[in-house]
């Protein structure tokens, strides 16, 4: 009678108590079902408030990479130094 229960039941890795980096837990994540461990998993109840918004803009090619080169020299992202250029002209 247990055979017949066992049947359905895939055999599955066991599930970690921890992963040591992100980057683990990602390629374990990605070798397995998230199905296969259901009933492991405990419903959790959270808030999320959304703050940001992010708001996209044509930029030409040259201009873009110009940006890029200047963002790389400054040692800052891309997206920053477009955000401080901008709040020193509308200001």
């Amino acid at each position: 009678m247990q055979k017949e229960k066992d049947r359905g039941k895939k055999k599955r890795d066991p599930l970690p108590e921890t992963f040591d980096s992100i980057s683990e837990a990602a390629t374990f994540w990605d070798n397995h079902d998230s199905t296969d461990y259901e009933d492991m998993m405990e419903d959790v109840d959270f808030q999320v408030e959304i703050r940001r918004h992010v708001y996209l803009v044509p930029i030409s090619g040259p201009v873009l990479e110009a940006l890029r080169q200047k963002a790389r020299s400054q040692g800052v992202s891309t997206e920053t130094l477009v955000n401080l250029l901008l709040q020193k002209h509308v200001a």
